[in-house]
């Protein structure tokens, strides 16, 4: 059996991670994701993006998108902004910076930060959740459910272009 795999085009050669939010001086444009090879008894997917990097007791999350059909096996770029025709292929819930939907890398002055983006398959179709669930509750219910799990990690500095 192969190895769940998950793969963004939007993470270069050296990973970094150009999708960034607005006060660094980017789009806010969340990465294309594509995942292959999920198990078979898997019956939804959800997807995050983590900092742990981040200067507070529990990291900052950037991204939460739960009930993604298993059918669905990427996510297009952009597709976590509120405007995007793909923002419904999942439900996409609050961030760290109090929105619906993504926020890109900001960190403060200082060294790189990961930003550690899973695609998880889940046990169950899905949650029945308000999309401003504390987003450290729902990773709770998101691990609770995990068959399997991929991912990858990209980097970002302030500064960088």
């Amino acid at each position: 059996m192969e190895k769940f795999f998950l793969y963004s085009p939007n993470i270069d050669e050296k990973f970094h991670l150009p999708q960034v939010y607005p006060l660094c001086g980017g789009n806010n444009v969340s990465p294309e994701l594509k995942w292959e090879n999920a198990p078979a008894t898997t019956k939804s997917f959800a997807v995050t993006m983590f900092d742990p990097d981040a200067p507070t007791e529990h990291g900052w999350w950037h991204w939460l998108v739960v009930n993604i059909p298993k059918e669905i096996t990427k996510l297009p770029e952009n597709a976590g902004s509120p405007t995007s025709e793909f923002f419904d292929l999942g439900i996409q819930t609050v961030n760290d910076y109090g929105e619906i939907g993504y926020g890109g890398p900001c960190p403060p002055p200082g060294p790189p930060h990961r930003y550690i983006l899973t695609v998880y398959a889940l046990s169950i179709g899905g949650f029945k959740i308000s999309k401003e669930i504390n987003p450290g509750i729902l990773n709770e219910y998101i691990q609770k459910y995990a068959i399997d799990k991929a991912s990858v990690i990209g980097f970002y500095q302030r500064g960088w272009k």
